[in-house]
């Protein structure tokens, strides 16, 4: 077997494999003589039946398969022989099928990159370090009291802040449209979760019927309502402002707070919020490491794997708003705007594989086990939750990621230059 490789464009490659002909006349030979042992043909007793009549009557069928089998074979061999990392089933053509001649075919195929790993000490990523002031935790405790808070009907003109109960129906140019309506939808007035305007619109109102004009945002993810002006009838039912709650045992218990008086309280609310700006401290890290990664090492990827990763990217934003792939139209969540994080996510992934074995890192049942104890720490019983997590094979496989992770991060601590970067607490909203 003889095999050539031609590099097309970027990481397309043209796989040329020649099979000598005596293994084409081997596996022919075979198959005609299975054929001879089971064939009835009259006039002929079965098992007797010539060569020549058996090649008439099966010779085409027997060629075909004979022909799909070599390539299954020699194919895997061919990539394997000369280390071809392919990205996508090839496209195969053949080239020559004479039975007196070396079979000749050619596959088109995308491969991976190849990647060798680079540190510049000119580069340098952002080591995060995140200041929390003594504003930052009164607003916190009051954001907790809000959300733990009673809504109570008022009577009067809807607020900002205030939660309504409504009715509405969109229309556009008089038609209604797909998700244009909600009956006793419950929406907090300055929330932002509507389109602009339609929470602005009801500000000032008293519990009646009404009609606002909104228009959908340029980049809305349903590109048929993109930059649409539409109005939407609205029934405003109920205006309730909150009663926030007060700072007392049962806030403690829905909490979940080991904490008998009131005056714990502000010190537990600010060692959660330092626990949870480590986390975000190392989480910023590590984003800034990748991304100074990412241009330190320039490599193109295979368009196939980039489509299906953002494809993958598409159906979990489908499935977040209750839509699957066969009843979401193209419009909805188009699929180029996913392919700039796809392309970023595809590489980060390449270069992290190649990075574990650049550092030979080796993943040690010791830290595994580890990583399991301080996870089993979070929960009332950790021996239950250690005897539990043993027997689910996926978020195990993602612990073993997400430790790593943390010896990759650990080593290019080690080869990349860092700069301290200081931010707020108050400034991470904004990230």
């Amino acid at each position: 077997m003889r095999v050539s490789i031609k590099k097309l464009k970027d990481l397309e490659r043209k796989i040329t494999v020649t099979v000598p002909v005596k293994e084409y006349e081997t596996k022919f030979t075979a198959k005609l003589k299975n054929i001879q042992t089971k064939a009835k043909v009259d006039g002929f007793r079965k098992g007797n039946v010539p060569n020549d009549v058996l090649e008439q009557r099966y010779g085409a069928s027997i060629h075909n398969e004979v022909i799909n089998e070599i390539i299954q074979e020699s194919y895997p061999k061919a990539i394997a022989e000369y280390k071809i990392r392919t990205a996508s089933s090839p496209q195969v053509s053949i080239e020559s099928e004479d039975p007196k001649k070396p079979l000749v075919y050619s596959a088109m195929t995308e491969v991976f990159p190849e990647i060798k790993p680079k540190f510049s000490r000119w580069s340098s990523y952002e080591k995060f370090e995140i200041v929390i002031e003594e504003g930052d935790i009164d607003l916190a405790i009051k954001d907790i009291k809000k959300r733990y808070g009673e809504w109570n009907d008022v009577e009067r003109a809807a607020k900002k802040d205030d939660q309504v109960i409504i009715d509405f129906i969109g229309k556009i140019n008089g038609e209604e449209f797909e998700g244009n309506s909600a009956k006793d939808f419950k929406l907090v007035l300055g929330s932002n979760s509507m389109i602009p305007g339609f929470e602005d619109s009801i500000i000032g109102k008293k519990s009646s019927k009404f009609t606002i004009q909104c228009k959908f945002p340029d980049d809305y993810f349903k590109k048929d309502l993109a930059g649409v002006e539409a109005n939407f009838d609205i029934d405003l039912k109920q205006i309730q402002e909150i009663k926030e709650a007060n700072i007392n045992k049962e806030l403690f218990t829905k909490l979940q707070m080991d904490i008998k008086e009131s005056s714990e309280f502000r010190d537990e609310i600010t060692q959660r919020m330092k626990n949870e700006v480590s986390a975000q401290e190392k989480e910023l890290t590590k984003e800034s490491m990748y991304e100074t990664l990412l241009k330190i090492n320039n490599f193109k990827i295979p368009k196939v794997t980039l489509n299906e990763q953002a494809n993958l990217m598409r159906k979990d934003a489908l499935m977040r708003i209750g839509h699957s792939e066969d009843n979401a139209g193209d419009d909805l969540f188009p699929i180029d705007t996913f392919l700039e994080k796809a392309e970023k996510r595809v590489k980060l992934d390449l270069l992290f594989s190649e990075l574990i074995g650049y550092f030979e890192i080796k993943l040690e049942k010791q830290k595994i086990d580890e990583f399991i104890d301080e996870e089993s720490k979070r929960y009332k019983d950790p021996e239950q939750y250690k005897q539990w997590i043993i027997g689910q094979p996926n978020q195990m496989e993602q612990f073993r990621m997400v430790v790593l992770e943390k010896q990759l991060v650990e080593k290019l601590e080690n080869v990349l230059k860092s700069k301290k970067k200081v931010i707020k607490f108050s400034e991470l909203a904004n990230r």
